[in-house]
């Protein structure tokens, strides 16, 4: 169908003749029958992202670009979204934290399924450092120099299928990457609403570290109420929600911390116990806590010579959950323990898991976590905020590991 618009002299009719891609955009020329006859009504150009008009330019003087603009605003649905193209913080090539720039991007296509959020705020996690460094490649379809994992925001477009959603929504996500953006695209199936009693900065703390508990201490790991549990880090973003979550569905936390300072934080927050590994052997401390019986569960982030006294500190039929490897992949264990007290060791990664996986503990995340949120009993800890352009001194922080909770970017 051809779209009408009333110019101040002439009525016009616009008929896309062609669309072709380019960068992740739609560029359509138009042609223009025009009643006036005006030289250089052919002079059209609208470029779209799927449904929305980025920007049109008439060279008519029959037509205005702000009429032409309104006209596709009350006829193309949803409506339109006046979009510039974004500042986002690029990794500009393998390094230290200060090959974080901002620079200016195309704002990303809102596919099928999927919702566009103006970011709020980003969180900052250990593989943002990684992927700076050139040692973790994001997966097939993501950003390739944009980090970030983590956003909250508000919704300003809703791709086809999206029913759950709309413009306007207050929103977290978990994407693939590209959060570091004003702009980020996201699965629908991998929002949550932002609980009303948390700001957009804390909001967008929760989703990489809450997902990535859930799947690996409850869905993985099957911590069950009665049961307890050593987390490795328990002052890092994924330490204070597993410390919360884990005591929130009945389970004994211990953890692991560097600092006496970090590990009173732990016990405040909620940790039965908090063993500064710096000071004392885990392992020996576990089984003087347990009565020798040692944990049922186990998250480990750390890896290396870490795993062997993991395996000492399991109750018999215990699981180790890896998640991480900070200290090593190559490890040396004594597998009779594994056999004797019946162990299982298992572990995963969240980036490269389809959206059907995510989206799923997105469900669970909601029916379970976020009236906790919205009850004030579980909290985020957030560390410290920065404003977007200092990434590079967010990195600085993270790799310091003298934070304790999370570290935000705000936009």
């Amino acid at each position: 169908m051809p779209v009408k618009a009333k110019g101040k002299k002439c009525s016009t009719t616009f008929w896309p003749l062609k669309s072709e891609r380019d960068t992740g955009f739609f560029s359509v020329d138009i042609k223009v029958n025009c009643g006036a006859g005006w030289p250089g009504c052919n002079d059209i150009a609208l470029f779209f992202s799927k449904t929305t008009i980025i920007k049109a330019i008439c060279y008519c003087p029959c037509i205005i670009e702000k009429s032409i603009y309104s006209v596709f605003q009350d006829q193309i649905k949803p409506k339109i979204t006046d979009i510039s193209p974004m500042k986002a913080i690029i990794i500009t090539q393998p390094g230290s934290p200060e090959v974080l720039q901002m620079e200016e991007r195309h704002t990303p296509v809102c596919n099928a399924g999927e919702v566009l959020i103006k970011v709020a705020a980003a969180g900052i996690n250990r593989p943002d450092v990684s992927q700076r460094k050139g040692n973790y490649p994001p997966p097939p379809g993501a950003s390739p120099d944009i980090p970030g994992l983590e956003i909250a925001g508000t919704i300003v477009e809703t791709g086809a299928d999206v029913t759950h959603w709309k413009v306007g929504d207050k929103i977290c996500a978990l994407v693939t990457g590209g959060g570091y953006a004003e702009y980020c695209s996201a699965p629908g199936g991998q929002c949550l609403p932002v609980p009303q009693n948390l700001s957009f900065i804390e909001a967008a703390s929760l989703p990489e570290t809450f997902f990535t508990v859930w799947s690996n201490v409850f869905d993985r790991g099957q911590l069950r109420a009665g049961e307890s549990l050593l987390v490795h880090g328990g002052s890092s973003g994924i330490g204070v929600a597993a410390i919360q979550m884990a005591k929130a569905l009945v389970a004994t936390v211990y953890i692991t911390a560097g600092s006496d300072e970090k590990c009173r934080f732990c016990e405040e927050l909620g940790a039965a116990k908090a063993i500064n590994y710096k000071t004392e052997d885990f392992a020996d401390a576990i089984k003087q806590i347990t009565n020798g019986n040692g944990v049922d569960l186990i998250l480990d982030m750390v890896g290396g010579d870490y795993v062997q006294n993991n395996l000492r500190s399991l109750a018999n039929d215990g699981r180790l959950v890896m998640i991480n490897m900070m200290m090593g992949k190559d490890v040396q264990l004594d597998l009779s323990l594994v056999m004797t007290k019946r162990l299982t060791i298992t572990g995963s990664t969240l980036r490269s898991r389809d959206t059907a996986f995510k989206a799923a503990i997105a469900q669970n995340l909601g029916k379970t976590i976020w009236p906790l949120l919205e009850s004030g009993k579980i909290k985020p800890v957030i560390n410290k905020v920065f404003p977007a352009e200092k990434a590079a001194d967010a990195h600085r922080l993270m790799e310091s590991s003298e934070h304790i909770g999370k570290i935000v970017l705000e936009f």
